[in-house]
């Protein structure tokens, strides 16, 4: 049988914790950061978790 193989878009985008958590990248964290405001820049700097339904379908693409 043959191997499974990564999701290569998966791969890129999302990142998984010591623990199993999915963590992604803010959208809105690429450029133009003169007309965001501190506060907006601070909340977009974060890598917040992936909720647990979407989680788990990002760890089956990531052969997780």
């Amino acid at each position: 049988m043959p191997k499974n193989k990564t999701h290569s878009g998966a791969k890129k985008r999302f990142k998984i914790t010591g623990s199993g958590k999915v963590t992604h990248k803010s959208a809105n964290d690429v450029h133009k950061f003169d007309e965001k405001t501190s506060s907006r820049k601070r909340r977009v700097d974060s890598t917040p978790v992936l909720a647990d339904p979407d989680a788990k379908r990002v760890k089956k693409l990531l052969g997780e």
